[in-house]
């Protein structure tokens, strides 16, 4: 006996069907989404410390998610330099990126050549614009160079230090440049949240090379500008590599790591620990 044919789908259920599955699409995408950014957070804050192991099951457990969207957040980030691999095969296995003195040195010299394009477009903004920048640029240094002087809360100094240079980029810059800077950026971060103690007795170097970067801007001198904020970042990275190869590398040891974080507590972080 013939087979009937099958009845074609409505175009009711059909929608459904397509609903439902971009439903769940969107779904595993947001799943994909909290689990990178709680470990981006966590990595960028130093709660989880440099050369630290990562258990994809110990982490889809704690966050309540499945392994395959923490599988591909870790993917992602490991793209982006936050989280690396160590060992081959089956004795391959996730860590912390360890903030070393080259790796340090090449995040330094990208976000200086980024922040460089940028401060040469905030030098090329209208009169008004460049000149009302310029000012609350000063006032941030201003304060940044009260707030080291105290030597009291280094977490305020950071958010200062990252004030100034958010500034003259977001607002500023167009959407390719905007989403480079935001992808590198936080990578200068970990080194400056985790060494941000010892480099307090070098923020006076620092607050000299913004007011070049800022009376750059005022005047409207692009090359001035791009070149003083490259030249910022340049030495920023000579003096983090002194640092680093005073006190070692994150990664490789912890014990003043430990101290740091102490110190320096991630306040206003999500304290979620793998």
């Amino acid at each position: 006996m013939p087979l009937s044919p099958s009845r074609p789908a409505s175009k009711t259920s059909t929608r459904r069907r397509a609903a439902h599955s971009a439903g769940a699409a969107d779904e595993r995408q947001d799943h994909v989404s909290r689990a990178y950014h709680d470990l981006h957070s966590v990595i960028v804050w130093g709660q989880l410390p440099p050369g630290s192991r990562i258990s994809e099951r110990v982490i889809a457990e704690r966050l309540g998610l499945s392994r395959t969207p923490v599988r591909s957040a870790l993917h992602r980030l490991e793209q982006e330099g936050f989280v690396a691999s160590a060992g081959k095969g089956r004795e391959r296995r996730l860590i912390v990126a360890p903030l070393t003195r080259d790796d340090g040195e090449e995040v330094y010299f990208i976000v200086g050549h980024l922040e460089g394009l940028a401060a040469r477009m905030a030098a090329s903004l209208p009169a008004a614009r460049r000149k009302a920048l310029a000012a609350r640029l000063r006032e941030l240094n201003r304060e940044l160079a009260r707030e080291s002087r105290r030597r009291e809360d280094a977490s305020r100094v950071f958010d200062l230090d990252l004030e100034f240079h958010r500034s003259y980029v977001e607002g500023v810059v167009g959407p390719r440049l905007l989403t480079l800077h935001r992808a590198i950026k936080p990578q200068s971060e970990r080194y400056s949240r985790l060494y941000v103690m010892v480099l307090l007795d070098e923020l006076s170097a620092s607050v000299k090379e913004h007011e070049a970067i800022a009376a750059s801007i005022a005047k409207g001198d692009p090359d001035a500008a791009q070149r003083a904020a490259e030249t910022n970042w340049h030495n920023a990275a000579r003096r983090l590599a002194r640092i680093i190869a005073q006190h070692g590398e994150r990664g490789s040891w912890t014990s003043w790591d430990q101290d740091v974080m102490r110190t320096v507590p991630a306040a206003g972080a999500r304290k979620v620990r793998f």
